[in-house]
């Protein structure tokens, strides 16, 4: 039985009487031909079954892979089902389109330590994203000759990065629940290090965060309230690895159950916050009557719910860390973005009860 071999680029140029070049030139480089050639090479193209240029062949020639990398220590799913990150997602991959970039998601396990994505991926940079200082895989990255950015977390000396003053941010939402009058105060607070821990963290578990973000929301929080008499080490910080609306609930009810006298949450995102607010609403606390709860982020379903947060601007976080990357080769020293927040305040804050109100229910 015959079987036709698939035509290659020689094969094609004979067949039209031009050079390989020409032939090339239709795919990568189609303003160097006039519209009826490049017309005439495509449909013999197809005519004889030549696919184009072999993308794997023109890297390895061009050592130029035309992707971005996206590290993000997280599964895959969560890029596509946490707000804020997908957000990030999209800003950057509207960098990456008007640069005529690919982007290559590269999630790894954040409980495994396995780096082996990180050095097979195919990639002409990477942008990191919100990662703890002491995650292998970003010190797989690094280890790679190609330039890279970080989003929000860790600061690495000679590094361009992309974020936000965490600290000031969080501390006008302090200053507000201070004004209005909030001494007794709980924290609902992401992941601090690798390692799970579901429950409260000490100070010192704060002090020491690996993530930086974390860290630096808890410590502005700690030095508003120590200005106004509150010992920090009285207040609970209760921490959770995931980050779902379920976490926040959960973390909700183990922090109002140890410490119902709390008349103030503070969330350090929003989906901990849209937990917080199912939880009071289980018990039947109103809030902000009962129960003033706080947020941080501004994600649409925030906005939807009236939170009180923090509004930073995500998108343009990822197209910001994108355009950094892509123009890496026209900057030989880091550069570093902070992008402005903005306080919303919602529905959801308000003075403290007083302890002639009853706390549950009208």
């Amino acid at each position: 039985m015959h079987v036709r071999r698939p035509a290659t680029l020689a094969s094609l140029a004979a067949e039209l009487g031009v050079s390989r070049t020409t032939v090339s030139n239709a795919y990568n480089r189609p303003d160097q031909l006039s519209p009826e050639l490049r017309r005439r090479v495509l449909e013999t193209a197809r005519r004889l079954g030549y696919p184009g240029p072999d993308p794997v062949a023109r890297s390895l020639r061009t050592r130029k892979a035309g992707a971005v990398g996206l590290l993000l220590t997280e599964n895959l799913s969560y890029a596509f089902r946490d707000p804020a990150a997908l957000g990030f997602l999209e800003g950057l991959a509207l960098a990456c389109e008007g640069a005529g970039q690919g982007l290559h998601l590269v999630p790894v396990n954040p409980e495994r330590e396995d780096v082996t994505a990180v050095h097979s991926a195919g990639v002409d940079g990477f942008v990191v994203y919100s990662v703890p200082d002491d995650d292998p895989h970003l010190a797989a990255v690094l280890s790679r000759p190609v330039p890279t950015v970080v989003c929000d977390q860790p600061s690495v000396e000679g590094v361009d990065l992309v974020g936000i003053d965490d600290g000031a941010a969080i501390a006008q939402l302090a200053g507000r629940l201070i004004n209005i009058g909030h001494r007794n105060i709980g924290v609902l607070c992401m992941r601090l290090a690798r390692d799970r821990n579901d429950g409260f963290a000490s100070v010192s578990r704060q002090r020491t965060a690996h993530f930086h973000v974390q860290r630096a929301r808890l410590m502005s929080l700690a030095e508003s309230f120590e200005a106004v008499g509150v010992d920090w080490a009285r207040v609970p910080v209760v921490e959770r690895f995931d980050h779902s609306i379920t976490s926040g609930s959960a973390a909700a009810a183990q922090l109002l159950d140890a410490n119902p006298e709390v008349t103030a949450l503070i969330c350090t995102s929003d989906i901990l916050a849209l937990g917080a607010l199912q939880e009071a609403k289980k018990r039947g606390l109103r809030v902000p009557h009962d129960l003033t709860v706080t947020g941080f982020d501004g994600i649409a379903e925030a906005e939807r719910v009236g939170l009180t947060t923090i509004r930073q601007p995500v998108l343009e976080k990822g197209r910001a860390a994108g355009k950094l990357l892509l123009g890496a080769a026209e900057h030989s020293r880091p550069r570093h973005i902070t992008l402005d927040t903005e306080l919303v305040i919602g529905e959801t804050s308000a003075p403290p009860r007083t302890t002639e109100e009853r706390w549950f229910g009208p």
